[in-house]
C-alpha cells in the first residue's frame, strides 16, 4: 500500500498548482495579488503582446476572474443617463466565445440620490466550485450556475435599507466556507451579511456603525492560526469570526469621506491599510491570539505631492520582506519600510503623470521580485521592486484606455479596471472590449 502514496501525494499537487493558476477572486486567490505562475516573460514580442483573443463588451469597472476553463465579467448596456441593462458574462478561456450572458435591468437613480457618475458594476466576480457569485452596482446580489449561468438565488440590498446605492456597491464577494460575506451596508446591524453560498438565506449579520461603511472589500486571513474576517470599514479596522461575525478585536482608523476602496493587505505579522486622503496605517498581528496593535500611522494628508507615506488608492500595496510597494495619490511608485513607515525610494516612471489619482496595479510573481503593473494610461509593464529600487524590464499597450476619469487629470481617458492572470495569461478589459494575452511566450 505504502507505494502509491508517493504517487497520491504527487497528484494532490499537482491539484493544488492548477488550482492555484486560476484566478477566481478579486487579485487572485485569497485576494492577495501574487501570481503562482512559471515561465513568465520578462520582456514583450517585438510586435507587442502576443493577443489569443478579443470580444467586445460594454461599460463597467469590474475586472474578470478566471475559473474551470470560464472568464466571467459584468457590464452595463446604457440606454439613458441613469437606466440600462447590466449582464453577467461567461467567456471560454481558450476561445472567447460568450457562454452564456445573464442580464437585468437597472436604475442609477432612486430617492432623489443618482450614483456617482462611473459607469456599469464594478465588482469582480467571485468564483466557488460551480458557482459564480455577481454583485451588480445597485446592491442585486446574484448566485449563478457557473457552467450554464442559470439563477440558483438572489438578493437585493434595498430590502437592508442599505445606505450605498450613491457610491453603488463596490465590494467583491467573500467566499468563506459555507458562506458568501458581503458589505451590505444595512440597518438594524446589518453593514455586513454573510448568506448560505448555496441557498442565499442570512446566516448572520454584524457591525453597527455610526460611520459610513466605505468603498473597501472583506478579506480573510490566518493570524495566530485562526481565520480572521478583516472589515476595513471609515471608522476602523475589524477583526471577526468569519463563522459567527462575532468580533475578535478593532484598531481605529478614522478615514475621510468613504475614499477607501483598497483592501487590507497581510505579510506574516504585518497588517496595513492605506487610504488617498489619510495616508497609512500599519499594525502588527498577535500570533498568540487574535488580536493586534497599531505600530505606526502616517496620517499626513495628499494635498500634494510632497507626502512622506502612502497614500493608495484603487491599487492595494504588497508587502514583501519586511517593505511595503505601492502607487501612491500622485502616481508615485515608493518602497516604504514596513517596521517604521519610512520611505526607501520613490518613481514616476512606472505612472508617467504626476497627477491626482494617478494609478496602477502591481501583481507580483510568485517567489520572484518581478511584478506585472499595469497603469491607468493603458501600459502593461514588467519590473523588478527590490529594496534598492525600480528596474523596468520592459513595457507595451495592454488596451486603449475608455473611461473617463472625472477628476483633475490631463487625460481625457483612464484605465481603471484590475486584470485577471491566470494559466500563462493575462485577462483585461475596458469599456469596449476584453482580451486575453499571453505573459508565458
Amino acid at each position: 500500500m505504502n507505494k502509491f502514496i508517493p504517487l497520491v501525494v504527487a497528484v494532490l499537487a499537482l491539484v493544488s498548482v492548477a488550482h492555484a493558476e486560476d484566478w477566481p477572486d478579486f487579485r487572485g486567490e485569497g485576494r492577495t495579488g501574487i501570481w503562482y505562475q512559471d515561465g513568465t516573460i520578462d520582456e514583450f514580442p517585438e510586435d507587442g503582446l502576443k493577443i489569443l483573443w478579443r470580444m467586445p463588451v460594454n461599460l463597467g469597472m469590474s475586472g474578470p476572474s478566471v475559473a474551470d476553463g470560464r472568464v466571467f465579467l459584468t457590464d452595463l448596456i446604457e440606454e439613458s443617463a441613469t437606466k440600462g441593462t447590466e449582464r453577467a458574462m461567461a467567456f471560454d478561456e481558450q476561445t472567447g466565445e460568450v457562454v452564456w450572458t445573464y442580464e437585468w435591468p437597472v436604475n442609477y437613480a432612486r430617492d432623489g440620490i443618482t450614483m456617482m457618475p462611473w459607469g456599469g458594476p464594478t465588482a469582480t466576480p467571485t468564483v466557488d466550485e460551480d458557482r459564480v457569485y455577481i454583485l451588480g452596482r445597485t446592491g442585486l446580489l446574484f448566485a449563478l450556475n457557473a457552467v450554464t449561468g442559470d439563477l440558483l438565488w438572489q438578493q437585493d440590498f434595498a430590502d437592508y435599507k442599505s445606505d450605498s446605492f450613491g457610491n453603488g456597491t463596490s465590494a467583491h464577494p467573500l467566499i468563506e466556507g459555507d458562506l458568501v460575506i458581503c458589505f451590505v451596508g444595512g440597518d438594524e446591524g446589518a453593514n455586513i451579511v454573510a448568506f448560505d453560498k448555496t441557498t442565499g438565506e442570512e446566516v448572520w449579520r454584524a457591525l453597527e456603525l455610526d460611520t459610513p461603511l466605505g468603498g473597501s472589500a472583506p478579506v480573510v486571513i490566518t493570524a495566530a492560526g485562526i481565520r480572521q474576517l478583516l472589515i476595513w470599514h471609515t471608522g476602523a479596522v475589524v477583526s471577526m469570526n468569519p463563522a459567527t461575525g462575532e468580533p475578535y478585536w478593532e484598531v481605529p482608523f478614522q478615514v475621510y469621506s468613504s475614499v477607501n476602496p483598497g483592501i487590507p493587505v497581510q505579510d506574516e505579522n504585518f497588517l496595513m491599510v492605506s487610504t488617498f486622503n489619510l495616508g497609512s496605517m500599519m499594525m502588527r498581528l498577535n500570533q498568540d491570539r487574535p488580536a493586534a496593535e497599531m505600530i505606526w500611522r502616517a496620517p499626513d494628508w495628499a494635498t500634494d505631492v510632497d507626502t512622506t507615506g502612502l497614500h493608495a488608492l484603487f491599487s492595494p500595496p504588497i508587502l514583501k520582506d519586511g517593505v511595503i510597494y505601492g502607487i501612491c495619490s500622485y502616481g508615485q511608485l515608493r518602497a516604504v519600510e514596513a517596521a517604521t513607515g519610512e520611505r526607501i525610494w520613490e518613481t514616476q516612471d512606472a505612472v508617467g503623470e504626476r497627477a491626482r489619482f494617478s494609478s496602477a496595479f502591481l501583481v507580483r510573481v510568485a517567489g520572484t521580485d518581478k511584478y506585472f503593473i499595469n497603469n491607468d494610461r493603458g501600459d502593461l509593464i514588467i519590473a523588478r521592486l527590490t529594496p534598492e529600487g525600480y528596474e523596468e524590464l520592459d513595457r507595451t499597450q495592454l488596451l486603449p484606455v475608455t473611461t473617463r476619469p472625472y477628476n483633475r487629470r490631463r487625460l481625457d481617458a483612464v484605465q481603471w479596471m484590475h486584470p485577471a492572470y491566470a494559466n500563462g495569461n493575462i485577462y483585461a478589459r475596458n469599456d469596449e472590449e476584453i482580451i486575453a494575452a499571453s505573459l508565458t511566450e
